[in-house]
């Protein structure tokens, strides 16, 4: 009886044994498949961290160098003061530049932004002295991207480009009337008494109203004063011309607000004489566009997850 009691136990202690031994073993291949997976993860936002982009296509010849200016002008968009500037700065430093094209296809934006872009662009030219600097539209140059194409020595349109809206606009929304049917009462405490200024949930005051006008109105004289700067005698100014009214690119060069017909091509070609383009663009890199897309958040998320899991095991 104490053999088989004595046998029980072994085989027992044998069949434990053996069993913690496959756990290991699991374990250590688990702990193997997380350590590769998170190596791999890792390496993959290694990889996407590089800017891919960021490098300017390599000519040992002289060319034109060219910078796009696309979508709405603001803060962290591709057509931010920061993105534009840089590409410029690098276009003109370029020793084999024999001129500067501005791309624009922008409905405007941020006035900061587009006054910022004009003021650099400024300040190259009497850097660069040597180096020209031409602006060319495609469908749409308006509102700020107009203020900023008012500071190029040329301004090139096609016929049926929209050109113009020099004006400012504030917009607001009341929500006064909905708050009373629905029973809602706003609280509100200010020290100051325009810190409420255009709140949608109070009743619009006429003083505050008036300090907004007053606002945009300075605001658009510095658009108008850079335009006028930018485009001095060939401007052919009219009555709706600061009305923030638009018009077709054939009118546009009627009016002065531009110079002449052409795309980017003929202005490499014919008016810069250096066919070959060179892209200075800071385009947006693989990293900011994967962020932007899934969220910073969901990769340190997954980052962590790995981590964790990867932990657990040992």
């Amino acid at each position: 009886m104490a053999d088989n009691d004595g046998q029980w136990e072994r085989g027992l202690i044998e069949k434990l044994a053996t069993e913690a031994l496959k756990e290991q073993r699991r374990a250590r291949r688990w702990g193997i498949f997380w350590k590769v997976l998170t190596f791999a993860y890792l390496t993959v936002l290694i990889v996407l961290a590089v800017d891919w982009k960021d490098g300017v296509d390599s000519k040992s010849g002289k060319h034109t160098a060219l910078v796009e200016l696309t979508g709405i002008i603001g803060p962290g968009t591709d057509s931010s003061a920061e993105k534009v500037a840089l590409a410029l700065q690098a276009a003109f430093k370029d020793k084999n530049t024999q001129g500067v094209v501005l791309r624009i296809n922008s409905p405007g934006g941020s006035p900061v932004q587009s006054q910022s872009i004009y003021d650099e662009m400024k300040r190259l030219r009497l850097k660069y002295p040597a180096i020209p600097l031409y602006v060319v539209v495609e469908d749409l140059c308006a509102s700020g991207g107009y203020y900023v194409a008012a500071a190029a020595d040329m301004i090139y349109v096609a016929k049926g480009s929209i050109v113009g809206s020099i004006g400012v606009r504030m917009d607001n929304f009341g929500v006064v009337g909905l708050m009373e049917k629905l029973g809602v009462e706003r609280r509100l405490i200010t020290a100051g008494k325009n810190k409420a200024l255009l709140d949608p949930f109070l009743p619009l005051e006429e003083s505050h109203k008036q300090i907004a006008v007053d606002l945009i109105g300075e605001i658009h004289q510095q658009f108008i004063t850079a335009v006028r700067e930018g485009r001095g005698k060939r401007l052919k100014e009219t009555p709706d011309m600061f009305s923030g009214l638009i018009w077709s690119g054939a009118k546009s060069v009627e009016l002065g607000l531009a110079d002449a017909f052409g795309g980017l091509d003929y202005v490499a070609r014919e008016v810069i004489k250096a066919e070959d383009i060179v892209d200075y663009t800071q385009k947006e890199n693989i990293a900011e566009k994967f962020a932007r897309r899934f969220g910073a958040g969901a990769m340190s998320s997954l980052l962590e997850f790995a981590a964790r899991s990867s932990l657990a095991i040992h």
